[in-house]
């Protein structure tokens, strides 16, 4: 196929498009400066600009940009910046799919969104049929989503991706803690009794590449791995994983003063499953917590004696 892709240049946009290309796919990415290779083209999505003849010459479209969730502090204008680096690259995107005449329009566009779609969900398991929550994040998914939507009006499959913290030694969820942890200051977050949602980033992959090829699903899709865990359960398998213990519990009160408004996000329980990827057959390398943690940490699992 050939692809446009916004969002190449981040954690998961990097790995997909270096595993596209490896495919035989003809990757094109669009960045904000100039163009300094063959393979990259300018837009500016916060003045709404993006050439037609960039999209109408695409099989299918990915749009993975947005600024990181939980690298700062959620101050007024880190919110602003939030919403618009999300929001003004979908309709940007979508607002060119849908004024192109109907044989130039791309087939598919594969849409990042976040599982934040679902607030906090306590005990309850949701599917892609839940509604959106009453959090920052759900009214953020929520306003990013409908910015895709002139997309989908005009014919374009729009796959919405809802996607869980990566499961990597590089990502943002297990790179900031691995250094407690493994001098033996892991600890979970309160009682540890909070479900977490999370997908192990091989399988966050091969589900991009699965959603890429079946022309049959489009809408919203949870990027999450096959079985959700218990906080407690994630702390327990990251400790194994490093070989250390991890019994400390992390009070809320504390997550209130070092994180500010992200720490509610951090506190709410998510119970998410991949509703529509079971339905359509989809296999996860990493179906587990323990499983996921130990490889990507690159430990073998511990023999039980």
């Amino acid at each position: 196929m050939r692809i446009l892709m916004a969002g190449a240049s981040g954690f998961l946009g990097t790995r997909l498009a270096a595993r596209l290309t490896d495919a035989g796919h003809d990757i094109t990415r669009l960045v904000r400066r100039p163009a300094q290779k063959p393979d990259e083209a300018t837009w500016r999505p916060g003045q709404n600009q993006l050439d037609p003849a960039l999209v109408a010459g695409a099989d299918a479209v990915i749009n993975l940009a947005g600024a990181s969730i939980g690298h700062w502090r959620w101050t007024p204008g880190y919110k602003r910046l939030l919403r618009s680096s999300r929001v003004d690259t979908t309709a940007t995107i979508a607002g060119v799919i849908k004024q192109l005449p109907a044989e130039d329009r791309p087939r598919t566009l594969l849409q990042a969104s976040a599982v934040g779609w679902y607030g906090d969900t306590g005990d309850r398991t949701v599917t892609e049929e839940a509604p959106a929550g009453r959090t920052f994040l759900a009214d953020l998914c929520r306003v990013w989503e409908a910015a895709a939507r002139p997309a989908e009006d005009a014919g374009t499959r729009v796959v919405l991706l809802r996607t869980a913290p990566a499961i990597s030694r590089e990502g943002s969820l297990i790179k900031p803690l691995l250094l407690p942890f493994k001098f033996g200051a892991g600890a979970r977050i309160g009682s540890g009794r909070q479900w977490m949602a999370w997908i192990a980033v091989d399988d966050w992959l091969t589900a991009a590449e699965f959603l890429l090829d079946r022309d049959s699903i489009a809408g919203p899709v949870n990027l999450v791995a096959a079985e959700p865990c218990t906080n407690a359960e994630f702390t327990k398998a990251f400790g194994r994983a490093v070989h250390r213990p991890a019994v400390l519990s992390v009070p809320t009160v504390v997550l209130d003063v070092a994180l500010g408004e992200l720490a509610g996000e951090a506190k709410q329980s998510q119970r998410v499953r991949a509703g529509v990827l079971e339905r359509a057959g989809f296999e996860w390398a990493y179906p587990d917590i323990e499983s996921a943690m130990f490889a990507a940490l690159g430990r073998e699992p511990a023999q039980p004696r």
